[in-house]
Formats: structure tokens, C-alpha cells, sequence
């Protein structure tokens, strides 16, 4: 599908997760995964007024890594991670493993990872966070489609 006209042809989508109090540990989570590293953290307080019990919390943060982008903060009224979830589209079987190893640590498998009936190797979980993983690796050895 062709960018539209109005539009351009340049833009990206990403996610931004809210978590009530947590996001500095997520980052670290996310970071020691080996998912990318923080390119900018800023917390409340630093540059205004915080929100009441907000001081020191996380405002606005960025995580860049190969192929990752996304943005996170801390937000008192921040409601549970469910009807979204990050997919990452694996390299390897063996990164996949990695990777979904990593993330599952603590969180909970909702699908383990196997071949699927789409014919790619996936498997989904919820991590420590509350924010939900989708894990694909294109098979292209697999005969089924």
C-alpha cells in the first residue's frame, strides 16, 4: 500500500506504554533483555511542577534499539496493557528462543513457542509489567501456508 499523497511518504508508528509507577524498572527490563538502550528519560519534576506523588517518576522516556522504537512514562491514572501487544518479528529461530526467554522471565506464556498452523515459529507472553509480547519467526523451511 502506497503512502498517501496528503499524508507523505514518511512515517512511523510506535508505542508509548504507560505504567503507574514502574517504567524505570521496565526500561531496565527491557534494556538487560537486550531489546535497546534509553535514549532520553525524563522525570517529573525536572522541568515543572509534578502531578501529586509523581516526583522523580519517569515523564517521558525513549527505547531505541535495532528495529525497536517506543516510548514510555509513569501516569498515576495509567490502566492495565491488554487488547495491544508489542510483535517482534525475529531473525532466527535461536534469537526468538532468546528473546522470549528473557521476556517471559517472571511474566506468564500465554502461547508457548512452537511452529503454528500460519506455518511460523511464535509463541506470546505477558511480561512482569503487564505488557503483552508476540514473538514470530518466519520459517521459510516450513511447508505449511
Amino acid at each position: 500500500m502506497a503512502a498517501s499523497p496528503e499524508l507523505g511518504p514518511e512515517m512511523l508508528l510506535s508505542n508509548y506504554l504507560f505504567f503507574t509507577s514502574d517504567c524505570e524498572q521496565a526500561l531496565g527490563f527491557y534494556t538487560a533483555c537486550g531489546l535497546g538502550r534509553v535514549m532520553t528519560l525524563v522525570r517529573h519534576g525536572e522541568n515543572a511542577l509534578p502531578p501529586p506523588g509523581m516526583q522523580g517518576k519517569v515523564m517521558h522516556a525513549c527505547l531505541e534499539g535495532p528495529g525497536i522504537l517506543f516510548y514510555a512514562s509513569d501516569n498515576a491514572d495509567a490502566e492495565p496493557m491488554r487488547g495491544s501487544a508489542h510483535i517482534l518479528m525475529t531473525d532466527s529461530r535461536a534469537q526468538t528462543d532468546l528473546l522470549f526467554g528473557r521476556l517471559a522471565e517472571g511474566g506468564t506464556v500465554t502461547t508457548k513457542l512452537g511452529i503454528q498452523p500460519w506455518g511460523d515459529y511464535y509463541g506470546k507472553l505477558t511480561d512482569r509489567f503487564g505488557v503483552q509480547w508476540m514473538l514470530n519467526f518466519h520459517d521459510a523451511t516450513s511447508h505449511v501456508r
